[in-house]
């Protein structure tokens, strides 16, 4: 019996989000070679033989962001066969969550497949190269459906942070408005909030009260929004 033999190549793509000027965004990479040269791309490589999966993601993380430490979540495994012109590739997604105040980029101009690198709101996304479009899609949907069991958009605030400012985490993740009043019900509810003694200083406005995720109790808390 015949039996078709490919040499299959196993990648890792990085979603990295942040809420930034107001938006979640996401990081994106513009090619400098073909395939799709001048086409933006989600960060990702080759996964080296010393290393597992986890291992590679942080790895293309570090590279790209320079951060370490950072929120990552394995999403799905994309294996579709044409996904990769001339090549059988099959690469695991990740997507990790960076807070806009640690944020900065590393990015290596003598890297040849690299043009440049830059921030992009997940609504507005330009031209993708591969199924990027899709892994992105797929990181926004478990990102969202993940704020129904577990408060991840504390990988997103400041340590310290207003609780106007949580909800409008929130509101920007979901991509809707929240009732004021019940959202902030809920999350004292939950018992995952730290309250200071310390406000906002901005001459401008009423000071605020400002909060902190508490680490001993943020693990073991299911929150449900619908």
């Amino acid at each position: 019996m015949y039996q078709e033999t490919k040499t299959h190549e196993i990648t890792v793509d990085v979603v990295i989000f942040t809420i930034k000027k107001g938006s979640l965004q996401v990081l994106l990479v513009q090619r400098a070679k073909e395939p799709f040269i001048n086409k933006w791309a989600i960060p990702g490589g080759f996964v080296r033989l010393s290393e597992n999966l986890d291992e590679a993601a942080q790895r293309l993380l570090f590279e790209k962001s320079n951060l370490k430490d950072v929120y990552l979540e394995q999403i799905y495994t994309f294996g579709n066969p044409l996904r990769y012109p001339n090549s059988r590739v099959i690469t695991v997604a990740y997507f990790a969550l960076i807070r806009s105040e640690n944020l900065v980029l590393k990015f290596d101009e003598t890297a040849e497949n690299i043009k440049q690198v830059s921030w992009h709101s997940v609504y507005d996304l330009p031209k993708l190269a591969f199924d990027h479009e899709l892994i992105i899609q797929y990181a926004y949907n478990r990102l969202r459906g993940s704020l129904e069991y577990s408060p991840v958009a504390f990988q997103l605030l400041p340590k310290k942070f207003t609780l106007t400012e949580l909800q409008k985490a929130y509101e920007i993740i979901l991509h809707t408005t929240l009732d004021k009043r019940n959202f902030r019900k809920k999350m004292v509810s939950l018992n995952i909030l730290k309250e200071l003694d310390e406000y906002t200083k901005n001459r401008s406005k009423r000071p605020a009260r400002l909060y902190m995720f508490n680490e001993e109790t943020l693990n073991d808390k299911k929150s449900a929004f619908h």
